[in-house]
């Protein structure tokens, strides 16, 4: 068994609705243990109060910071400030940066230099060069959609749209994928699919198109067909997926 990763959880209090900090912290604890849980934001504003609850229920310390100057972000600032002296401390492996700025895409990227497993999470509407810095993205909109709770919030309509159709274009990568990994059979090991599918884009998510876990994503799709193998090890079969033969 993988020792659980250390994480520092930053989360941008400017960009990210208090709303989905329940959820998201619980799909942060899937990857490992939330050590250090920050959230950056001016707590002098009038309307923060709809925080202090949640920030009390999930033990993420409020940090201060003013903006000193109009149209500056000094949130950012603070949050790259913190992540650095985190990372010269040495006691984590990994961390979670909660924003859908496109300013945190350099932090990510030396983050990652340094050797840090970086999570990102984020709203739909996060430019790409942030997510593909992270080694996983995970979207928020996801992660209200699996809570009960939420879909019945008065949200805007963006919200509650549903799982993103799976195009051509998706069952091409996914297809290209398991050529990569095929044996001279054609077959190759699930899990070894979902991890180079996570490197080659880190916002891949089966939960994105509707599905729980990568393998009834895969069972839907009808050019792929699915082997259950016997694991010598423990009790859990092993997963194998192939291209069906045209013949």
């Amino acid at each position: 068994m993988k020792p659980e990763l250390n994480l520092a959880v930053l989360i941008d209090g400017d960009n990210i609705p208090s709303r989905h900090v329940k959820e998201m912290m619980e799909e942060i604890a899937k990857y490992g243990n939330p050590t250090v849980r920050r959230i950056y934001g001016d707590w002098t504003r009038p309307g923060v109060n709809k925080w202090k609850q949640v920030l009390l229920e999930n033990a993420i310390t409020p940090v201060q910071q003013y903006g000193y100057t109009v149209g500056k972000n000094a949130t950012d600032s603070a949050m790259i400030i913190d992540a650095m002296d985190l990372l010269y401390t040495g006691k984590l492996d990994g961390f979670c940066l909660v924003s859908s700025d496109s300013d945190f895409t350099r932090l990510a990227t030396r983050l990652r230099e340094a050797g840090m497993m970086v999570f990102g999470i984020g709203e739909k509407k996060t430019p790409n060069p942030f997510i593909v810095a992270c080694d996983k993205f995970i979207y928020l909109e996801i992660l209200a959609l699996e809570n009960g709770e939420n879909e019945g919030q008065a949200q805007p309509s963006k919200k509650r749209a549903g799982p993103d159709k799976l195009t051509p274009k998706v069952i091409k990568l996914i297809s290209s994928t398991i050529a990569d990994l095929e044996d001279d059979e054609g077959w190759a090991f699930l899990g070894e699919v979902g991890a180079l599918l996570q490197k080659k884009q880190p916002n891949f998510d089966a939960r994105n198109y509707g599905f729980h876990k990568l393998t009834p994503l895969i069972k839907s799709i009808p050019g792929f067909e699915i082997e259950l193998r016997k694991n010598s090890v423990g009790n859990r079969n092993l997963i194998y997926v192939r291209k069906k033969s045209k013949s």
